[in-house]
């Protein structure tokens, strides 16, 4: 596996897990039972802890590319050959 495609897998990891990661953990506005005023979401969390997601979601995404890895590397699954490739 190229440098390239490893960064592209990791970076699709990372983003898949985010989207995963993000609602944990969150409180709302409405269930704190906070006023958001004139034009404020009730659904937007109170405090989003954004860089502890963060770092959740890089770990996650090295012990799932990890895992990717190994699989191709030791070739557990059978990759077939793109024919014509660059």
């Amino acid at each position: 596996m190229s440098l390239f495609t490893s960064c592209a897998i990791f970076l699709t990891v990372w983003w898949t897990v985010l989207f995963c990661v993000l609602p944990f953990g969150t409180v709302t506005h409405a269930e704190a039972g906070i006023d958001k005023g004139d034009g404020g979401d009730p659904g937007a969390p109170v405090d989003p802890k954004i860089k502890q997601k963060f770092l959740t979601t890089t770990w996650i995404s090295v012990l799932v590319f990890a895992a990717i890895y190994a699989i191709v590397y030791f070739k557990l699954v059978p990759l077939p050959r793109v024919p014509g490739g660059l």
